[in-house]
């Protein structure tokens, strides 16, 4: 096992040595596991790919659709 001098924070290395104290595991133990899973997470992300699902439209009678304002009172009912 390779040996290597990281500076952590003095909060998050309290939050480590109590959290390693409560599982009953050395704080290597616990930094080694929280790596792992770190590691693996990143691995595991799909790629996420948006699919823009278009629609059919077609030209409405009295619509023009150069009038904004005519086309928000279209929209909003009135």
């Amino acid at each position: 096992m390779g040996r290597t001098t990281l500076n952590i924070d003095e909060p998050l290395l309290r939050r480590l040595k109590a959290t390693a104290a409560t599982r009953g595991i050395s704080l290597a133990a616990l930094v080694n596991q929280l790596l792992r899973q770190a590691l693996a997470g990143q691995a595991t992300k799909k790629h996420y790919e948006f699919k823009f699902g278009g629609w059919v439209s077609e030209l409405q009678p009295g619509v023009d659709i150069t009038d904004r304002n005519s086309l928000f009172d279209l929209l909003d009912g009135r």
